[in-house]
């Protein structure tokens, strides 16, 4: 059956509205469309393809464990999941881990668990959940309205209450809203969707003393910072500060849908048999998957060289930015970077991608003034500096043609 960017229109809910071309292959940092046209992968599955595409250590642990055990539901538990739960809690805070499919599934589960914590050890009136705006947390209606984009949860009728909203990086006005009424503050370490936001270490600093003066939990939403995107296993270790939540996916399993709830023993024992569930959550072929992508990730030579790539891209972006001034800062960490439009260009981050894209660059935005970055945490040099270039030359058309014109 032939099959192109057509049949998306002919037989697709509308709901997205992807590239015109249609990639078919990828190998490392390189992907290949229908017509055998090359691009170079800066967008990552947004976020998601921490070692590339087709790594050896995932296909062949996709490949073994496929001739073994694909799915068993949580009637009974397997290996890889105690295998990856285990290297989870020998590598952070955590004491117990829940396993879900997506970014969603573990920030519901961390809400959910959050809440039933509060009925446990205090009463029904501790239920408020204060998050930020523009924050980004997952698509289900509960996640989606925890997260500070009205945009993307308007328009489903009644929306679950006990909700609230301050702004990220203004501890006085979450000290103004915070009472004996908070069960949680969710927040994401760094903005991932709200366009590449790091915080002042204070901020977050003084966010963990707020919930710990008012018997709060602090919940952090890694599912896109985490897994060494910021030069550590996960970016709660860049800043001194230790959630009582923390959830993952995305490049968990660099590819393959999975999504993990991280928890302390105390706070886990409110999830007791039948409060929450997962069909899917934890089967064999997501966690084998996730345990190979960790073990690659897991190690200091990888790590370490996130932050030499992140200099070279630093290097190579402010070269091009004093050539063509387009940008007024290059946000992020590590892996995740984002590029901030100045005024003149203001509005225009999807130009900027579909320009990168022409010539033969995935890239991603966040919101329409940042074009953002997430590559593989291994990208060769060579192609950090290839797809740089081809980058250039998307800006340098996109410069020269009237804005009115696009």
């Amino acid at each position: 059956m032939q099959v192109n960017r057509e049949t998306f229109n002919d037989v697709m809910v509308p709901n997205y509205n992807p590239a015109a071309m249609v990639p078919v292959r990828g190998q490392g940092s390189r992907v290949w469309d229908q017509e055998n046209v090359e691009y170079i992968d800066f967008a990552g599955g947004i976020a998601v393809n921490v070692l590339g595409h087709c790594h050896p250590a995932l296909t062949s642990a996709l490949l073994e464990q496929g001739n073994k055990l694909w799915h068993l539901s949580n009637v009974f538990t397997n290996e890889p999941a105690l295998r990856l739960a285990a290297k989870l809690v020998d590598a952070t805070f955590a004491d117990k881990v829940y396993f879900a499919n997506s970014g969603a599934e573990a920030n519901e589960a961390a809400l959910k668990l959050a809440r039933r914590f509060m009925l446990d050890h205090h009463d029904e009136g501790k239920d408020e959940i204060i998050a930020f705006k523009q924050g980004f947390h997952g698509r289900t209606f509960f996640t989606v309205t925890v997260g500070g984009q009205p945009a993307y949860s308007d328009g489903f009728g009644p929306k679950p209450g006990g909700i609230i909203h301050g702004e990220y990086g203004n501890l006085a006005m979450l000290e103004d809203m915070m009472s004996n009424k908070t069960c949680a503050v969710m927040m994401e370490p760094m903005q991932g969707e709200g366009g590449i936001i790091v915080p002042e270490p204070e901020f977050v600093k003084g966010v963990r003393a707020l919930c710990d003066k008012h018997n709060a939990l602090l919940i952090f939403d890694e599912v896109q910072s985490g897994m060494g995107r910021t030069g550590k296993l996960f970016e709660y270790m860049n800043l001194d500060v230790t959630p009582d939540i923390l959830t993952s996916a995305k490049s968990l399993g660099g590819g393959f849908p999975i999504g993990a709830m991280l928890t302390t023993a105390k706070i886990a024992e409110s999830l007791k048999p039948g409060t929450h569930g997962s069909t899917y959550g934890g089967n064999p072929l997501a966690c084998a998957v996730a345990e190979a992508a960790f073990d690659v990730i897991n190690q200091q030579e990888v790590l370490d060289g996130v932050l030499l790539k992140e200099a070279l891209f630093r290097e190579h972006l402010a070269r091009i930015n004093n050539k063509y001034e387009v940008f007024t800062e290059i946000r992020g960490k590590g892996m995740l970077l984002g590029c901030a439009l100045n005024e003149k260009y203001k509005g225009r981050a999807r130009d900027f991608m579909v320009a990168a894209n022409n010539e033969g660059l995935m890239c991603l935005v966040a919101g329409m003034n940042v074009v953002r970055f997430a590559p593989s945490l291994v990208i060769p040099e060579e192609d950090i500096i290839e797809g740089l270039a081809r980058f250039e030359k998307g800006i340098a058309k996109l410069v020269s043609t009237p804005s009115d014109s696009k």
